[in-house]
């Protein structure tokens, strides 16, 4: 796990010797926490683990002596259980010029052989350049090998790019595993069939199935839960709000879903909200599924086939 931690602090952190390092896990992280506190030493910075009880939620405030803690450091690994992303200690911290990098949920293995184990300036060059190439694009149509043939127009919509994994500048803040482009599709324009054979509000044993018609999911079989979770949104909890795809060569599509959406070759669908990546859609909700084996082509052109760039 130490080569895997040594990766994040180099390429994505762009860890210097003698710099502060804080490094937040609690009892089901303190492995992981061990490993990023080794790796920074090694480095030659000033590493300090705090372990913590494990919050009840995401966004649970952390202690206060570990939230002045933050503050106070060069560069900040929130290695917890749950996610402390949206946090008030997170974001002091990074008003205060620290760097952050947060990891929720991760397990060992991730940071071993999986997606956290990456070189993030490479997955920062892969999604800059893919990017590029969807600059104006108009129409997306998504295949997948369980049976997916959707299309949609993304016309006028901006592409979110800053999903990098680079958190190297002062102040500068990142979630991990990273390496996704994603947008909000033009709402009421989707139309055709949906097999998430991954994750849909859950993970899947089976494949399930959604219909969607002028941008709505009419018909949805397998998935009892996230049709429930659509529901609490009314008609607009089955728009579909969201549209991404992975880039990242190391994040495994059998992992966690934080990292499956990652993972080169897969797809993230998200209906309901999506108005804080430029969509129009306010509902309370937001379901998400997650495809594998896809395809994908942009106005006529192929940047995925069968899980593969086409480059």
């Amino acid at each position: 796990m130490e080569e895997g931690a040594r990766l994040v602090l180099t390429t994505s952190a762009g860890l210097r010797p003698t710099e502060k390092v804080l490094i937040v896990a609690d009892e089901g992280t303190r492995g992981i926490g061990d490993a990023f506190q080794a790796a920074a030493r090694s480095i030659g910075a000033d590493a300090v683990l705090l372990v913590m009880r494990s919050r009840e939620s995401d966004g649970e405030e952390p202690p206060e002596p570990v939230g002045t803690a933050m503050a106070a450091s060069d560069l900040i690994v929130l290695a917890t259980s749950r996610s402390l992303t949206h946090s008030h200690a997170r974001r002091a911290a990074n008003r205060a010029g620290a760097r952050v990098i947060s990891i929720p949920g991760p397990m060992e293995d991730m940071l071993r052989d999986g997606g956290l184990a990456a070189d993030w300036t490479h997955i920062h060059e892969v999604v800059r350049r893919i990017a590029r190439r969807l600059r104006g694009a108009h129409e997306v149509r998504l295949t997948s090998a369980a049976g997916t043939d959707l299309g949609f127009s993304v016309a006028g919509r901006d592409w979110i790019t800053e999903d990098t994994g680079l958190c190297s500048r002062k102040g500068a803040f990142t979630t991990l595993p990273a390496g996704e482009l994603f947008i909000a599709p033009v709402e009421g324009t989707a139309d055709g069939r949906l097999v998430a054979d991954v994750y849909f509000d859950e993970p899947l044993l089976e494949p399930a199935t959604a219909t969607l018609k002028d941008g709505h999911a009419m018909r949805i079989l397998g998935a009892a839960k996230a049709v429930h979770a659509m529901n609490r949104g009314g008609r607009d909890g089955r728009a579909l709000g969201r549209f991404g795809f992975g880039l990242n060569a190391r994040a495994r599509v059998t992992g966690p879903h934080l990292e499956a959406e990652k993972a080169l070759g897969a797809a993230h669908l998200g209906f309901g909200d999506n108005l804080v990546i430029g969509g129009k859609i306010h509902c309370g909700v937001r379901v998400e599924a997650i495809v594998s084996e896809v395809g994908i082509e942009v106005d006529g052109t192929r940047i995925l086939e069968k899980g593969r760039l086409v480059e």
